[in-house]
Protein backbone atom coordinates (compact mmCIF):
# COMPACT_ATOMS: atom_id res chain seq x y z
CA UNK A 1 0.00 0.00 0.00
CA UNK A 2 1.23 3.46 -0.89
CA UNK A 3 1.03 6.07 1.89
CA UNK A 4 0.95 9.69 0.78
CA UNK A 5 1.36 12.15 3.66
CA UNK A 6 0.94 15.90 3.44
CA UNK A 7 3.88 17.52 5.34
CA UNK A 8 1.37 19.73 7.18
CA UNK A 9 0.16 16.63 9.05
CA UNK A 10 3.49 16.36 10.88
CA UNK A 11 3.23 20.00 11.94
CA UNK A 12 -0.26 19.39 13.27
CA UNK A 13 0.91 16.44 15.36
CA UNK A 14 3.81 18.52 16.68
CA UNK A 15 1.33 21.18 17.81
CA UNK A 16 -0.56 18.84 20.15
CA UNK A 17 0.33 19.01 23.85
CA UNK A 18 2.85 16.37 24.90
CA UNK A 19 0.23 14.69 27.10
CA UNK A 20 -1.97 14.08 24.04
CA UNK A 21 0.51 13.59 21.20
CA UNK A 22 1.33 9.94 21.97
CA UNK A 23 -2.34 8.96 22.11
CA UNK A 24 -3.06 10.76 18.84
CA UNK A 25 -0.06 9.02 17.29
CA UNK A 26 -1.47 5.65 18.41
CA UNK A 27 -4.70 6.37 16.51
CA UNK A 28 -2.73 7.49 13.47
CA UNK A 29 -0.59 4.36 13.52
CA UNK A 30 -3.66 2.16 13.92
CA UNK A 31 -5.35 3.71 10.87
CA UNK A 32 -2.24 3.21 8.73
CA UNK A 33 -1.72 -0.35 9.98
CA UNK A 34 -5.37 -1.24 9.36
CA UNK A 35 -5.19 0.18 5.84
CA UNK A 36 -2.11 -1.94 5.13
CA UNK A 37 -3.90 -5.05 6.40
CA UNK A 38 -7.08 -4.38 4.39
CA UNK A 39 -7.38 -5.89 0.94
CA UNK A 40 -8.30 -3.48 -1.82
CA UNK A 41 -6.59 -0.35 -0.49
CA UNK A 42 -3.73 0.46 -2.87
CA UNK A 43 -3.27 4.00 -1.56
CA UNK A 44 -3.96 5.88 1.68
CA UNK A 45 -3.78 9.65 1.68
CA UNK A 46 -3.00 11.33 4.99
CA UNK A 47 -3.93 15.00 4.79
CA UNK A 48 -5.66 17.78 6.69
CA UNK A 49 -9.43 18.30 6.44
CA UNK A 50 -10.88 21.11 8.51
CA UNK A 51 -7.34 21.50 9.84
CA UNK A 52 -7.33 18.01 11.38
CA UNK A 53 -5.43 14.84 10.45
CA UNK A 54 -7.57 12.93 7.96
CA UNK A 55 -7.34 9.72 5.98
CA UNK A 56 -8.77 9.19 2.52
CA UNK A 57 -8.97 6.13 0.26
CA UNK A 58 -10.49 5.76 -3.19
CA UNK A 59 -13.43 3.64 -2.00
CA UNK A 60 -13.69 4.92 1.55
CA UNK A 61 -15.29 7.59 3.63
CA UNK A 62 -13.05 10.30 5.09
CA UNK A 63 -11.83 9.50 8.59
CA UNK A 64 -10.45 12.22 10.91
CA UNK A 65 -8.77 12.17 14.30
CA UNK A 66 -8.68 15.10 16.68
CA UNK A 67 -8.08 16.55 20.12
CA UNK A 68 -9.77 19.75 21.23
CA UNK A 69 -8.83 22.17 23.98
CA UNK A 70 -12.46 22.36 25.10
CA UNK A 71 -12.35 18.61 25.85
CA UNK A 72 -8.71 18.17 26.95
CA UNK A 73 -9.17 14.73 28.53
CA UNK A 74 -10.24 12.93 25.37
CA UNK A 75 -9.39 12.33 21.74
CA UNK A 76 -11.81 11.36 19.00
CA UNK A 77 -12.14 9.63 15.66
CA UNK A 78 -14.64 11.32 13.35
CA UNK A 79 -16.65 9.78 10.54
CA UNK A 80 -18.88 11.42 7.96
CA UNK A 81 -22.25 11.82 9.68
CA UNK A 82 -24.12 11.17 6.42
CA UNK A 83 -22.93 7.55 6.44
CA UNK A 84 -24.27 4.62 8.48
CA UNK A 85 -20.86 4.06 10.07
CA UNK A 86 -21.37 5.29 13.64
CA UNK A 87 -24.94 3.95 13.84
CA UNK A 88 -23.61 0.54 12.80
CA UNK A 89 -20.75 0.71 15.31
CA UNK A 90 -23.28 1.51 18.05
CA UNK A 91 -25.42 -1.45 16.99
CA UNK A 92 -22.54 -3.93 16.91
CA UNK A 93 -20.24 -2.70 19.66
CA UNK A 94 -22.79 -1.05 21.98
CA UNK A 95 -20.92 0.01 25.13
CA UNK A 96 -17.37 -0.68 23.86
CA UNK A 97 -17.16 2.97 22.79
CA UNK A 98 -18.42 6.37 23.76
CA UNK A 99 -20.23 8.03 20.87
CA UNK A 100 -20.84 11.59 19.76
CA UNK A 101 -24.10 11.51 17.86
CA UNK A 102 -23.64 10.03 14.35
CA UNK A 103 -20.16 11.44 13.87
CA UNK A 104 -17.54 10.23 16.32
CA UNK A 105 -16.04 7.67 18.64
CA UNK A 106 -14.69 9.32 21.80
CA UNK A 107 -11.69 7.98 23.70
CA UNK A 108 -11.04 9.26 27.24
CA UNK A 109 -7.29 9.57 27.72
CA UNK A 110 -7.43 7.61 30.99
CA UNK A 111 -9.03 4.51 29.43
CA UNK A 112 -7.74 1.73 27.20
CA UNK A 113 -8.94 1.83 23.59
CA UNK A 114 -10.59 -1.43 22.42
CA UNK A 115 -8.11 -1.97 19.58
CA UNK A 116 -9.63 -4.92 17.73
CA UNK A 117 -13.10 -3.37 17.69
CA UNK A 118 -11.66 -0.04 16.59
CA UNK A 119 -9.77 -1.72 13.75
CA UNK A 120 -13.11 -3.08 12.49
CA UNK A 121 -14.53 0.45 12.54
CA UNK A 122 -11.52 1.89 10.73
CA UNK A 123 -11.64 -0.82 8.08
CA UNK A 124 -15.34 -0.18 7.49
CA UNK A 125 -14.66 3.53 6.96
CA UNK A 126 -11.70 2.92 4.65
CA UNK A 127 -13.74 0.67 2.32
CA UNK A 128 -17.19 2.14 3.02
CA UNK A 129 -18.34 2.54 -0.59
CA UNK A 130 -17.66 -1.16 -1.26
CA UNK A 131 -19.62 -2.36 1.79
CA UNK A 132 -22.32 0.25 2.43
CA UNK A 133 -24.96 -2.06 0.95
CA UNK A 134 -24.25 -4.73 3.61
CA UNK A 135 -26.56 -4.68 6.64
CA UNK A 136 -23.75 -4.45 9.20
CA UNK A 137 -21.08 -3.17 6.79
CA UNK A 138 -19.31 -6.52 6.83
CA UNK A 139 -18.39 -6.22 10.51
Amino acid sequence: MELKTDPKVEKTFASYPHSVRDEMQKLRTLVIKTARETEGIPKLEETLKWGKPSFITKNGSTLRIDWKEKAPDQIAMYFQCTTRLVDTFRLIFDHKFQYEKKRALIFPLNQEIPIEELKSCIKAALIYHKIKHLETLGI
